[in-house]
């Protein structure tokens, strides 16, 4: 996804820029200032990052750096929506892919999705997508594990036919809350995960979903 494209499909996002990239070449600068950020979150976490530290890593002026960014939170901004649409995009492909006959198989494919963006990712285990503080945009009122699970739960029902139903969206964004919490045990000590954590996410979600889904 180009870089100018990062926010558009997180309501209020671009508010964290200064100047949406119009150009290529904005868009590969904003791109590599996001990939500065995410290489000093991934080093020493998003606590310690300052604009200055994202300069040096991008080889770019500090002026570059707040002609898109008015502070370091902006940039945590950007890069957590650029982490929740990477994620959401390759997990909504995933359940949409005819290769999974079943709900359980493309929900777990989806799930592996989130695995490994907390495996290879730069930065995702350390800010994942901004719910580790509060980053969101100031007119955002949803919760970013809230928007996964409208958009996952969207997807599942167009592959399956699902009846939608708020119960059913309660549900399931509880199961998306659940595969959170379990990724983020699991990789709390160990860098590829600890798979009892990680198995025991699934099982979880596949018992609690079973009784709007039916077992495969």
């Amino acid at each position: 996804m180009a870089a100018q494209e990062i926010v558009e499909n997180i309501p209020d996002a671009r508010a964290t820029l200064r100047n949406e990239p119009v150009q290529a070449r904005s868009a590969a600068r904003l791109s590599a200032l996001l990939d500065a950020a995410a290489g000093i979150v991934n080093e020493i976490g998003y606590e310690r990052l300052t604009t200055a530290m994202v300069a040096e890593r991008a080889g770019a002026s500090i002026g570059t750096v707040y002609r898109y960014f008015p502070d370091r939170i902006a940039v945590l901004q950007a890069l957590a929506a650029r982490n929740l649409e990477r994620v959401l995009e390759s997990a909504t492909l995933e359940v949409l892919n005819e290769r999974h006959e079943t709900w359980t198989s493309a929900l777990g494919a989806s799930f592996s999705v989130l695995v490994e963006a907390f495996r290879n990712e730069p930065g995702f285990r350390g800010l994942r997508v901004g719910d580790v503080l509060d980053l969101r945009p100031a007119t955002l009122d949803r919760t970013f594990n809230s928007i996964v699970s409208d958009r996952l739960l969207d997807a599942l029902i167009a592959r399956f036919g699902f009846t939608d139903s708020a119960q059913l969206r309660f549900r399931f964004e509880t199961a998306i809350e659940i595969s959170d919490a379990m990724a983020t045990r699991a990789f709390a000590r160990d860098p590829q995960g600890d798979k009892a954590f990680l198995d025991a996410g699934r099982d979880v979600v596949k018992q609690l979903l079973a009784q709007d889904f039916g077992r495969p």
